[in-house]
């Protein structure tokens, strides 16, 4: 549904195109029921693979993670929150989200950890220990 448009006397016989694309836009976002995918930084240090989103407002029950081999899968909801008065401008998003990723081999499936704080989900997956190089001592 959507909401009229508030007008002053200046802006009542001027079209203007962006708002038009702003709306179609905000509308087909609503309608999409792949969700949204949130924004995510990953680093890789020397022991670990490190995957940051961005997920402000979402609880901790409503995200899963999941490591299938080397695919890292991150699904959740942010519900949407129960609003007083009509809304005149919405552009956070609500609903399901998801963010896939594939890692490289080598991961360590038992260190894998998850933390949320602040609004980000901090995904943590271990390296399995390479074998590192050693000199060998030869003997008689």
């Amino acid at each position: 549904m959507a909401l009229p448009a508030v007008r002053t006397l200046n802006s009542v016989d001027r079209w203007d195109p962006f708002r038009e694309f702003e709306n179609l836009f905000s509308q087909l976002s609503r309608y999409n029921s792949q969700g949204w995918s949130p924004l995510a930084d990953v680093t890789e240090t020397e022991t670990d693979y490190v995957v940051e989103l961005d997920v402000p407002g979402v609880q901790r029950e409503d995200v899963t993670v999941d490591l299938n081999g080397t695919d890292l899968s991150i699904t959740g909801e942010l519900k949407e929150r129960e609003s007083k008065g009509l809304f005149r401008h919405r552009t956070r998003r609500t609903g399901k989200f998801s963010y896939r990723l594939s890692l490289p081999r080598g991961l360590d499936a038992d260190k894998v950890e998850a933390k949320l704080a602040d609004g980000v989900l901090t995904v943590t997956v271990g390296k399995k220990d390479a074998a590192k190089p050693r000199r060998i001592e030869i003997t008689a």
